[in-house]
C-alpha cells in the first residue's frame, strides 16, 4: 500500500488492489465448542465476494459449513486487511459453474481429482485495513456489508 495515514478513498483503493493481487489468506473458523482453527487458503476476490476451496473433510470445511461465519486476514502484519464474512457452502455438484471456472482460472480447479473439495462464497460484512498505529482509528473500510466513504 501507499504511505500511512491516507484518506479513506485511497486506503480503500489500496485494499482493493491487495485483494485483487494477493492469492492467499489466513482463514479463521471455530467449531461448535468454540475451538479456533486457522489455516492458509487460496482465495479469489471477484469485487463483491471471496471464493475459497478446501477439502470437504477438513476442520475448516466443517466449521465454515456449520457456523456460516469466517474471519480472514490478507497481507503482512504491518499492511493487514481483516475480513469478517458470512459463508455459503457448495459441494462439487452444487457449485455454480461460473464460480468454479473463475476460481480455476486464477488458482486451480478444485472440481477434479480424487479429493472432494467444497467451495465457500464469503460475503464480507466488515473489512478493516491498517499499516501502523496512526491508521487504527480509521481502519474500518466496510461495515454491515457497505463500503464507507
Amino acid at each position: 500500500m501507499t504511505d500511512p495515514g491516507g484518506p479513506l478513498e485511497r486506503r480503500k483503493q489500496d485494499t482493493l488492489a491487495r485483494l485483487n493481487q494477493d492469492l492467499d489468506a489466513w482463514v479463521a473458523s471455530a467449531d461448535r465448542a468454540g475451538n479456533a482453527y486457522l489455516v492458509p487458503l487460496s482465495f479469489l476476490w471477484d469485487s463483491t465476494v471471496f471464493i475459497l476451496a478446501t477439502a470437504e473433510s477438513t476442520p475448516t470445511a466443517r466449521n465454515l459449513r456449520s457456523s456460516g461465519r469466517v474471519r480472514m486476514s490478507v497481507g503482512p502484519t504491518r499492511d493487514v486487511v481483516l475480513i469478517d464474512g458470512i459463508v455459503e457452502t457448495f459441494s462439487r455438484e452444487t457449485v455454480p459453474g461460473d464460480l468454479a471456472d473463475a476460481f480455476a482460472t486464477k488458482l486451480w480447479d478444485a472440481r477434479v481429482g480424487t479429493t472432494r473439495y467444497a467451495y465457500f462464497r464469503v460475503t464480507p460484512r466488515r473489512i478493516q485495513a491498517w499499516r501502523e498505529e496512526n491508521e487504527l482509528a480509521g481502519r474500518d473500510l466496510m461495515r454491515a456489508g457497505r463500503w464507507l466513504g
